[in-house]
């Protein structure tokens, strides 16, 4: 199974102000763009993830700790999967590739972070959203 990937971005500053880029982002598959925004960096986005679907996370601002799990079993997860942490930052333009077969938690680790959010899928072209309980899944 594929796994996660982070595609790392870049900034450059003149006199002129500054640049934020991801020039190694392929967008060709994209189909669909959106954000979230945190009511505030105490509130855990969790989980949610997708069977068939890609997701790619960037934050735009502020920063993000996204945890992710490959599920082993859609109906009835094991509650000790293993999980990644990423840690995507504004400043940076990171991308955060995930692939089909994970489902993600996303905190905002300031006020007024927000996360830019790709799809690979129009809304409502599969039925794919998978939900679980915040509090699920063992650290």
């Amino acid at each position: 199974m594929e796994l996660p990937v982070l595609i790392r971005g870049g900034h450059y500053e003149d006199e002129r102000g500054q640049l934020e880029f991801n020039n190694d982002f392929d967008a060709l598959p994209v189909k669909r763009i959106y954000t979230i925004k945190n009511i505030d960096s105490k509130f855990i986005r969790a989980w949610q993830g997708h069977k068939i679907e890609r997701r790619w996370f960037s934050a735009i601002n502020g920063a993000f700790e996204v945890k992710l799990i490959r599920v082993n079993d859609w109906e009835s997860p094991s509650k000790n999967l293993q999980q990644q942490v990423f840690l995507l930052q504004g400043k940076e333009m990171d991308i955060l590739s995930v692939p089909p077969g994970y489902i993600s938690s996303i905190q905002a680790l300031e006020d007024d972070s927000k996360l830019l959010v790709m799809a690979d899928h129009a809304l409502g072209e599969v039925k794919d959203e998978y939900r679980y309980d915040v509090d699920y899944f063992k650290d």
